[in-house]
């Protein structure tokens, strides 16, 4: 499940000038971002910013009224559900049917997706997320919030899309947790897999991203890229995105 899967040069996620928002009220103010295959790219900025409202814009859930947006080389607002085959996304808490088991739930998001697949592609899916086997015949129901998140990662890894829209996704994980995500991510990076992060998690996104972007007032306002062995200067990052919260 490790070979390179997308490798074009064109950015999977983009958006250019993009204003848009939710009736009157404009949450992005000309969005300049981009995020290219096989690239981490985590995005922070306070509550307000519009970090959520630029998910829903690559998802087609919000109209830009200036700009452009394309997932994978497709406006989602022209075609969104074409532009959608192309992504997957995992909410803060992640939806399941909870009296379905995880294979089960794979198999029939799969089926509804268009991309049915067999049993055993599903379990070697959910093997490669790190679900342990005992538990792919188990009710979700009584899963944690890692595992729940190990489920939607082979969802997307079954699905092969070139782009993954995450929303929080440490969010109550504890470190042990966390740590196992980012090597999901990491996975999915070798896989040629476009990901967009939005977090408050500064730490963690040091941890996995290749770039980190500080959106405010619906601007990106700063990009930063890894660089070196320790790829970030935390500080300078706590600095710049201490101060920013403090603006609020």
């Amino acid at each position: 499940m490790s070979t390179t899967l997308f490798s074009s040069t064109r950015p999977a996620l983009e958006a250019c000038g993009v204003v848009a928002g939710y009736g009157d009220h404009m949450i992005l103010q000309g969005l300049d971002l981009s995020v290219q295959p096989g690239e981490i790219y985590a995005l922070l900025g306070a509550n307000g910013a519009g970090k959520t409202t630029t998910l829903s814009l690559f998802l087609g859930f919000v109209q830009p009224s200036s700009g452009q947006v394309r997932v994978n080389g497709i406006d989602p607002l022209a075609d969104p559900t074409a532009a959608r085959r192309q992504l997957a996304y995992i909410p803060e808490n992640v939806a399941l049917y909870e009296h379905l088991s995880a294979r089960e739930n794979m198999a029939y998001l799969l089926h509804l997706a268009g991309q049915p697949a067999g049993g055993q592609e599903i379990c070697d899916a959910l093997a490669a997320a790190g679900l342990d086997a005992a538990a792919h015949g188990r009710r979700v129901s009584g899963f944690s919030k890692g595992m729940r998140q190990k489920v939607s990662i082979a969802l997307a890894l079954a699905r092969r899309v070139p782009a993954l829209l995450l929303d929080e996704p440490t969010s109550g994980l504890d470190p042990q947790a966390s740590a196992e995500f980012s090597r999901l991510l990491e996975l999915l990076r070798g896989q040629g897999v476009a990901v967009l992060m939005v977090t408050h998690d500064l730490l963690g996104a040091a941890d996995v991203a290749d770039r980190i972007g500080f959106i405010d007032g619906g601007r990106l306002i700063e990009e930063v890229a890894a660089a070196g062995a320790e790829r970030f200067d935390v500080r300078v990052l706590h600095r710049r995105y201490a101060g920013q919260e403090a603006q609020r």
